[in-house]
């Protein structure tokens, strides 16, 4: 568990079994942000003190990975990840694995699909593996596969969820009550608050995507996406994909709300996927074009004011948690 010394920000140890396991100061994780976690975002937040991570599975191939790698090294020397987002409709990673073998990376995430094949190639390098969970059941087979620490996602979270609809309150504790490896707590956390809520729940770190999106150094989400989670409120977003069995949580607007529509209708993914594909997912998030596309977004986006630096962000987040700590172990 965590350890404290003294009553100020400063004097504070953050030193959990995540922070050991990854060699990290915060125990804070930056999600893998499809389109949008690349070098300039990541190494901010590893310098900030805790682990950035490059979206492995939005790159073009494994040349362009191991480039990005490397400029996440010119930036700093602190540890990493790169994130392998797996899905039904995904192409093939195992390349994009071995890049990342190849080069070193100390941190390794799986979501969104079966880890076993990642964690067979990753594990016997000495890597770091950190697997997405959105149920007790998922998390108890990560750990049996050998995952290091799971990282629990909520229904609040964004982009893709479980489906069972359980808040991160509740799975959290259900979780850490279910499996030795540490938990890190994901959805519906963005500030100080969060971050204690989840270590009162037994979570020994959190991982934030949609707070991070809105930060000075998330160069790539165009400034349409950030002032509409500035913008946004705790109903501003929706959950679609439920009828492919896949849901996932995004900003309400004009395109989400058509593909409500085709769901409603039965149009199944041949009918959907020219609506919830990456090309309709970059025209909004890179280029603003707020009628031809959607972004991903959690319902934290409501606790969302302003488009801080990461270092900002940081350092907002562990004084707002040692207030907390001052106010109930005075």
């Amino acid at each position: 568990m965590i350890k404290w010394e003294g009553k100020e920000r400063m004097d504070v140890r953050w030193s959990t079994r995540v922070t050991e396991l990854l060699g990290i100061t915060y125990p804070i994780i930056q999600g893998g942000l499809a389109h949008l976690a690349y070098s300039e975002l990541a190494s901010a937040v590893s310098e900030a003190g805790g682990l950035g991570q490059l979206t492995a599975m939005s790159m073009e191939s494994p040349e362009v990975l191991k480039e990005e790698i490397g400029r996440m090294r010119e930036k700093t020397a602190r540890p990493f990840g790169v994130n392998f987002a797996i899905g039904q409709h995904g192409r093939p990673y195992e390349a994009m694995v071995q890049a990342a073998i190849d080069e070193g990376v100390p941190v390794v995430s799986v979501t969104g699909g079966n880890p076993k094949p990642v964690l067979e190639m990753v594990q016997k390098h000495g890597v770091k593996t950190l697997v997405l969970v959105a149920s007790r059941r998922q998390a108890v087979k990560a750990e049996q596969l050998g995952a290091d620490a799971v990282m629990v996602v909520g229904q609040e979270g964004g982009g893709h969820l479980g489906r069972d609809d359980v808040g991160t309150m509740v799975l959290t504790p259900q979780v850490v009550d279910s499996v030795k490896i540490p938990v890190i707590a994901s959805g519906g956390i963005g500030d100080g608050r969060g971050l204690m809520a989840a270590l009162s729940l037994g979570a020994e770190g959190i991982e934030m995507g949609t707070r991070f999106i809105a930060t000075k150094e998330c160069t790539l989400a165009h400034t349409s996406y950030q002032q509409a989670l500035v913008e946004a409120d705790e109903t501003s977003t929706t959950i679609v994909k439920r009828s492919l069995q896949a849901p996932a949580r995004a900003l309400k607007n004009e395109w989400t709300a058509r593909i409500l529509e085709l769901e409603a209708e039965g149009a199944g993914y041949d009918g959907l996927k020219t609506f919830i594909g990456n090309e309709a997912n970059r025209a909004f998030i890179h280029e603003g074009k707020e009628s031809a596309g959607f972004g991903w977004a959690g319902q934290v986006a409501g606790r969302i004011s302003d488009v801080p630096t990461v270092e900002e962000l940081f350092d907002r987040m562990l004084k707002e948690a040692a207030d907390i700590r001052t106010r109930f172990c005075p």
